[in-house]
């Protein structure tokens, strides 16, 4: 078993994170914990935009839940840190692009670490699955999320029965945004978060928080909190010199210098 589960990797703007737990990167309340703290460590650096997340290895990208480990102890509602399991799908106002590079296994707890990113792409092997319907447990975060983001009858079934898919029928029903050779994952993962990281990260901070908020909300309301400022991060971006650089750029037919504030 590593001492280091987690991987960090700047590059520029953008960071790389790797969970490597040997043999299948599952995550146990500790490696949480720790993911948790590397994500709000990401969220609050002004100097980091844009997050890559993958499993290392070729076979695996997260099974999810460490059965062994609850096996010995560790309680299924134990503390998983500050940003829930897997440190990104509670963690609050996490208004920066993360992009999950799915190189095989994806599953469970795994596969709701990987709804947790913004866009996914999945190596052409990598398959999905909710298996928790055999262990007796819930996929909690998945029946949340899942029926939001596919048809809500393909969700139920993959959580009613654990059934597995491929990454063609993922594709196919808007589970990941497109499908990479295996040996192009990275490549391909990197190329567009560093598109990313040039962008104009007020504006992302801005679209992250309103998507994010407005879920629970009408059309109407929303646009009336975004009309009214009442989005921090479109007040901020608002009166910002980014917004006034964008402007001018667009004027003076040159690609804008963003700044971040």
């Amino acid at each position: 078993m590593s001492d280091n589960p987690i991987r960090t990797d700047r590059r520029g703007h953008v960071l790389e994170v790797t969970l490597d737990r040997p043999k299948a990167n599952a995550i146990d309340l500790k490696t949480s914990r720790m993911m948790g703290e590397v994500f709000r460590d990401f969220r609050d650096d002004d100097d980091l935009r844009v997050a890559v997340i993958t499993g290392a290895g070729e076979k695996f990208f997260c099974p999810g839940w460490d059965l062994k480990a609850a096996a010995d102890g560790d309680e299924v509602d134990g503390d998983y840190g500050v940003g829930g399991f897997g440190g990104i799908q509670e963690l609050r106002a996490m208004n920066k692009p993360i992009i999950a590079a799915v190189n095989g296994i994806c599953c469970g707890g795994g596969l709701e670490w990987a709804l947790s990113a913004d866009i996914i792409l999945a190596a052409d092997h990598a398959s999905f699955a909710l298996p928790e319907i055999r262990s007796g447990t819930v996929a909690d975060a998945a029946s949340i999320k899942l029926p939001k983001r596919i048809p809500f009858h393909i969700a139920m079934e993959m959580l009613l029965t654990g059934r597995w898919i491929d990454a063609e029928e993922a594709a196919r029903w808007g589970m990941i945004n497109r499908i990479v050779p295996a040996d192009e994952l990275m490549d391909e993962a990197r190329k567009l978060a560093d598109h990313l990281a040039s962008g104009p990260p007020l504006v992302y901070a801005a679209i992250k928080e309103i998507v994010r908020e407005a879920e629970a909300m009408t059309f109407q309301d929303a646009m009336n909190r975004i009309n009214g400022r009442q989005f921090e991060t479109v007040d901020v971006l608002y009166s910002s010199e980014d917004q006034k650089e964008g402007a001018r750029a667009f004027a003076e037919k040159r690609d804008p210098v963003w700044k971040g504030r």
